[in-house]
């Protein structure tokens, strides 16, 4: 229960910070600095949302009310993905095989969690 406010909390400050950053900033005057920001910012937005999506599947699907720290890092990998998908968009590289490529290194890595912790 703590995690989740904890999540939430960071979150919903990511989403006002990225909010701000996309209304009050342009892209050339950003810099690399914005960039990051840009990035990290957003990941916590993905973070938080797929974090809730995920306790409620959990709660709903197999009547599960505990969320264990392995659960949490299911989230913070699938998060990931959206990123990815955002920064191969960027460079123009968006088509089925960039797809693919990314959907198997997701399962790579959710596999990783799976053996390790």
């Amino acid at each position: 229960m703590k995690h989740n406010r904890i999540i939430y909390s960071i979150s919903i400050i990511g989403l006002a910070v990225l909010l701000l950053m996309l209304n009050l900033t342009s892209p050339t005057e950003i810099g690399p600095f914005g960039v990051l920001l840009f990035f990290t910012t957003l990941y916590l937005v993905i973070f938080g949302i797929i974090t809730l999506i995920s306790q409620t599947f959990m709660r709903i699907a197999f009547k599960k009310t505990k969320f264990k720290n392995k659960d949490y890092l299911y989230s913070a990998v699938l998060s990931f993905g959206p990123i990815m998908l955002l920064m191969a968009r960027s460079f123009g590289a968006i088509n089925l095989w960039t797809i693919g490529l990314i959907v198997l290194f997701l399962t790579l890595a959710e596999f990783l969690v799976y053996k390790r912790i």
